[in-house]
């Protein structure tokens, strides 16, 4: 069973339950994020990052711990090109079913292999979004109290369990708007298709007037509407 057409509905659920996540951006503005989890991927990566490239597109990536010590030059070459990074966990579990110490360990052992691969250091790789989306009051103010920000999503078109590269493209298409922030994977599962996904994608995106940011770009943009609320109620 599928379940692509319930995670508008979920969205729609949990967005207003756990402000302190990001979903989405501004909705007034065209701009969305790409975003791709499960990488790096020795052949899928290099393969989606060669179609970012040839349309100048900045994405942001959740990288798994294990991948990216299998694959650090992949990461390397990511990062290098300026694409926003974040966590994914160290080797996909999904966080209810992990410790504190166990879900503190995997994060930051993420971060220590990205640090080996990229140069970044801890505190510029912040963003944390949870495999399989799962997650708990109790997780989110665990990565609260240890500095991370969680990152969630608006789109989800299900590309793991490959429905096929056009049924993904028309899911997108279907819900995207004004914010959107879009889950792709590069990773074992769906990184098959994630190249021919976007290589239809992007353009048609582009032709509907929208500009790619990254999810950093979405925490300055709620930060600033933030300030404007603030403002406006003094």
């Amino acid at each position: 069973m599928q379940f692509a057409p319930l995670f508008p509905i979920i969205h729609r659920i949990l967005q207003p339950a756990f402000p302190s996540c990001v979903w989405s951006g501004n909705r007034n503005t065209k701009a969305i994020a790409l975003t791709f989890d499960d990488g790096p991927h020795p052949q899928y990566t290099p393969e989606l990052l060669a179609v970012l490239d040839r349309y100048s597109i900045t994405a942001s990536f959740f990288w798994l711990g294990a991948c990216v010590n299998r694959n650090p030059s992949i990461a390397k070459a990511i990062c290098d090109r300026g694409h926003w990074i974040g966590l994914h966990g160290y080797d996909h579990r999904s966080f209810p079913m992990l410790s504190p110490i166990e879900l503190k360990d995997s994060l930051e052992k993420t971060q220590t292999a990205i640090y080996n691969a990229c140069n970044l250091p801890p505190e510029k790789v912040r963003d944390v979004r949870p495999p399989n989306g799962l997650f708990t009051p109790k997780t989110l103010n665990l990565l609260q109290q240890w500095k991370y920000r969680p990152v969630m999503w608006s789109v989800v078109p299900e590309d793991w369990v490959r429905p096929g590269v056009t049924e993904v493209v028309q899911r997108v298409l279907k819900q995207v708007q004004n914010g959107s922030l879009i889950v792709l994977h590069d990773g074992a599962c769906g990184g098959q298709d994630v190249a021919a996904t976007i290589q239809l994608l992007i353009p048609q995106l582009l032709e509907q007037g929208y500009q790619f940011i990254t999810v950093d770009a979405f925490w300055r943009q709620l930060e600033t509407d933030q300030l404007v609320i603030e403002h406006s109620q003094l």
